[in-house]
Formats: C-alpha cells, sequence, structure tokens
C-alpha cells in the first residue's frame, strides 16, 4: 500500500494527537527506552577510544586527526544501524498490512513519535512549585528536564529554564514529528523521533561524542531544519507576531543551534519574556545570547509558554486539515 492520501494523513494526525493527549507515554516497556539502552550499548562497542581523542584543538598531529575521522565513520555506522532498520520495518509494514490495519500502525508510529502530553507533564509540576514557593523542589523538576545545572539556581533561573524546555522541546516533541508525519507518514514520525533522540544522546561537543556523535548531531540539524522554522513562525501568529518575528530576525543566529535559535528567540518574543543569557553546564558558567524581550520570566510565565505550544499544535491540525481539504478539491 502507498503512503496514504494528504486527507488521510491529515485524520491519522489528528488521531496521533488524540492518542498522545489521552494515554502519554507508554509507563511500562516504553519502546524509546529500549532503543536508548540499544544506542548506549552501540555507541560503548563502537566508540571505546571515546575519552581518548580529542581534536577540538588546533594542534593535533595527523594520527590523531586520522583516529578521530575513524571515530566519525564508526559514529555514521553507528547511526544507520540504530535508525535504518526500525524505520525499514515500519515502512515494509505499513505497505503490506490491510489498510485498517496500516493505517492504525500510522497512528500509532505518530503516538509513538509525539510528547505534548509528557512535555506538559513534566513542566506544569515545576510551575506549581514555584507558585508554592518550593524552590527546591522546583529545582529538582526542572533538572529533570535540562542539563544545565540548577543546584543553586534562583527561582528567576528556574522559570526561564522551564519556558526554555518549552519552547524547544515544543518542536522537538511535536512540531518536527508532526511535519515528518505530513511527509512520510508514521515511518517518518518515527525515524524523525529516532534521529532527534541519538542527536540527545550522542549530539555533545565534548571529547567523548565531538567526532562519534558528529553524524547524529548533523542529521538531527538537517532533519529539523524546516520543522523548525516553521514551528517559529507559528509561535509567531500565535502570540505577538510583530515582536517574535523582530527577535527571531535579530537574535537568532547569534544562537549556537542552527535550529533552537529561531525556535526559542520566536516564542520568547512571542511572550514577552527575556530567555538566554548566563547558564552553568558541567561547573562552567556559559554565557548565551540573549533571546526575547521584556522581563524575565516568573512561574505564571511557565504556563503561558505550554499554552503557546499547545494554540500552535492546534493551528497545525487546522493547517493539515485546510490543506487536506484542499487537496480534496483541487
Amino acid at each position: 500500500m502507498a503512503l496514504p492520501s494528504f486527507a488521510a494523513i491529515a485524520m491519522l494526525a489528528i488521531m496521533g494527537v488524540v492518542l498522545d493527549w489521552w494515554l502519554g507515554e507508554p509507563q511500562r516497556a516504553h519502546p524509546l527506552v529500549a532503543f536508548g539502552r540499544f544506542a548506549k550499548r552501540l555507541e560503548r562497542s563502537l566508540n571505546p577510544d571515546r575519552d581518548t581523542v580529542d581534536t577540538r584543538t588546533e594542534r593535533c598531529d595527523s594520527r590523531t586527526r586520522l583516529a578521530a575521522l575513524r571515530v566519525r565513520a564508526l559514529g555514521i555506522v553507528g547511526w544507520a544501524v540504530a535508525v535504518v532498520p526500525p524505520v525499514a520495518l515500519s515502512i515494509v509494514l505499513t505497505r503490506v498490512l490491510p489498510l485498517a490495519f496500516a493505517w492504525v500502525l500510522h497512528a500509532l508510529l505518530l503516538w509513538f513519535a509525539l510528547g505534548a502530553r509528557s512535555l506538559a507533564d513534566h513542566i506544569t509540576p515545576i510551575e506549581g512549585a514555584l507558585m508554592n514557593g518550593d524552590l527546591p523542589r522546583a529545582r529538582a523538576l526542572a533538572s529533570r528536564i535540562v542539563t544545565r545545572d540548577l543546584s543553586d539556581a534562583e527561582a528567576s533561573a528556574v522559570a526561564r529554564a522551564a519556558v526554555e524546555s518549552a519552547l524547544e522541546n515544543g518542536n522537538d516533541a511535536i512540531f518536527g514529528a508532526l511535519f515528518w508525519f505530513a511527509i512520510a507518514g508514521g515511518p517518518g514520525a518515527l525515524g524523525y523521533r529516532l534521529v532527534n533522540t541519538l542527536d540527545a544522546m550522542w549530539g555533545y561537543r565534548t571529547p567523548r561524542f565531538i567526532w562519534f556523535g558528529w553524524a547524529a548531531a548533523r542529521l538531527d540539524d538537517a532533519a529539523n531544519y524546516l520543522p523548525a522554522r516553521l514551528t517559529a513562525l507559528t509561535y509567531a501568529l500565535c502570540g505577538n507576531p510583530r515582536n517574535a518575528l523582530r527577535c527571531w530576525r535579530t537574535q537568532a543566529a547569534a544562537w549556537d543551534s542552527p535550529n533552537a535559535g529561531p525556535v526559542m528567540a520566536s516564542g520568547a518574543g512571542s511572550l514577552d519574556v527575556s530567555c538566554g543569557g548566563s547558564a552553568r553546564y558541567h561547573g562552567v558558567d556559559e554565557a548565551r545570547p540573549p533571546l526575547g524581550s521584556g522581563a524575565a520570566p516568573h512561574a505564571s510565565d511557565i504556563g503561558r509558554a505550554l499554552s503557546l505550544v499547545r494554540r500552535a499544535l492546534l493551528a497545525w491540525l487546522a493547517g493539515l486539515s485546510l490543506l487536506a481539504a484542499a487537496s480534496m478539491v483541487f
């Protein structure tokens, strides 16, 4: 069976979103947990010298460079071993199964790839803890979803971390998957989620991953290029368009991630809050470029950020439905 019509894709997208909001992530035997464990074992077997090859400095001999290239090649192999088989299997199944079962599989694959319910479940308690004045609990909850050190962070820094996470993960956990589902159905959404997961696991600029995770980081950048900009545009349209577009235009390029920059700059501008700025990673304070405008985020801005993401999700579903209706007419 070929890819469903665009009208069917729109209907299945709505089904996948409803499943995500209704069921959330599987509480037991989550497939992504199993994939993560496999990816960890794969990296350990293919990257045994992970703590010894570091070519970030300009001065390194030819032997070190050759070793780095070898690790990069192994990273490409690891990426292919992790991603290609499950995506290929999903393509085969959606083509050989009877129509009704294939459509159910498409919707289930999108449910697997989406994380809208999970995003809200992880971030909403942070707002509640800050509202109740429980800063230690808010720090602990926020530390579960961000890599920065929040052990001694003030309430405004915790709120800023939660707002940034809501905006950035709106693209990574929702809109990127919806984009690739619209392009390639369930297998597209599955492939996107696996690519995004490997980037989260391997895509670090550390001695261990700078070369092994090179493919994972670059391929995630490519997969997110268009979704991130559509997400940024949707954030702008669902909030303060003029300010969001101005912040996107003037601030995004300074951010170190080519895709997180537009998303977070537009989202912060749409909310009229100031994000970015100093943050501590692995014991080192990092001066990040500013994002957005206005006052620093407060506890109530966390809920506003999640509300912006929800409005953007409804806008995407409405847009898919309109495109589906147009495809049926023309």
